[in-house]
């Protein structure tokens, strides 16, 4: 949360000059609040498990959040019940005249098809086109941030040569004072799991784009637009202990061609677990929370 002094402390200038929030007092006293609105756009096959990871993260913070979960209409899950889309889940359809507050889209198991060839495509272009108009700020992970870079700026991405999977250092650009950033380390570890990349040297050639952190193993990390709209997220900051695990031994049981997830597992008969991605995670999201959405965004839109 920001801290209240006058706008005439030497304080006042110094700390907003290092993108670190405050409010001076005649704000704070005429400031309206209310709960905000956050929708997340659940494209993963195992539906209740991501959506638990989200809600867990965006539950750890002061503010009150309300949570409208979304699926495409335009393609029939086959791993989640459809009682449980139709009792918790909205249709685009059924919210495209709304506003949020905030909007999380998750990544998606289709990176190695082309974009246009993704069943939900046209449908999913219409929910970033509607993010763009009525929601104050976006995160598009894993898949949903290539898909995203694709649609918004023409990046490409690009098969790799074998799987990227484990628990990956990333490196914050120590230029980037960035909010979204606050409190974290500036060697930090976020799991991936993903066969497609995007090129950072396209996206740094963007002038809309900022790259707030990046990894020597798995190239881009964190971007964002100026306007700070749009958070590109390449890894997953909100999986679980064992979600790696699970992924790893669904692999060895369909015979796929599968290493153990990098700088995860701390024993040579994979049952037990180096976690290192938590804090970073529960500090990240609170910061777009009180950051980039509560802080920003209109009492009415």
């Amino acid at each position: 949360m920001p801290i209240v002094i006058s706008k005439d402390i030497p304080a006042f200038s110094a700390l907003l000059q290092e993108n670190i929030f405050v409010m001076n007092d005649e704000r704070a006293f005429t400031q309206d609040i209310r709960p905000l609105e956050i929708a997340i756009l659940n494209l993963m096959p195992t539906k209740v498990e991501t959506e638990t990871q989200f809600m867990r993260l965006l539950s750890n913070s002061p503010l009150q959040v309300n949570i409208t979960l979304i699926y495409t209409e335009s393609y029939k899950s086959k791993n989640t019940a459809a009682a449980h889309l139709e009792k918790f889940y909205k249709k685009f359809e059924d919210i495209k005249d709304k506003h949020f507050d905030g909007m999380i889209i998750t990544g998606a198991p289709v990176e190695v098809m082309p974009f246009e060839e993704v069943a939900y495509w046209d449908e999913l272009t219409k929910i970033f086109d509607f993010a763009d108009q009525n929601v104050t700020s976006t995160i598009y992970i894993c898949w949903g941030a290539q898909a995203a870079l694709y649609y918004h700026y023409g990046i490409q991405k690009h098969l790799l040569p074998e799987k990227l999977f484990g628990i990956f250092p990333h490196k914050r650009q120590q230029e980037q004072h960035d909010p979204l950033l606050k409190g974290i380390d500036d060697i930090y570890y976020i799991p991936n799991s993903r066969h497609t990349t995007v090129s950072l040297e396209e996206v740094k050639k963007v002038e809309d784009l900022v790259v707030l952190s990046e990894s020597e193993y798995t190239g881009l990390s964190i971007a964002k637009s100026k306007d700070n709209k749009k958070i590109f997220l390449t890894g997953h900051m909100e999986y679980d202990r064992d979600t790696l695990k699970k992924e790893y031994e669904r692999d060895v049981a369909k015979g796929l061609p599968i290493h153990p997830p990098f700088h995860y597992f701390t024993d040579s008969t994979h049952t037990s677990v180096n976690v290192c991605w938590t804090s970073t995670a529960n500090l990240f999201y609170t910061n777009w929370l009180n950051y980039y959405v509560y802080q920003v965004t209109p009492f009415k839109f």
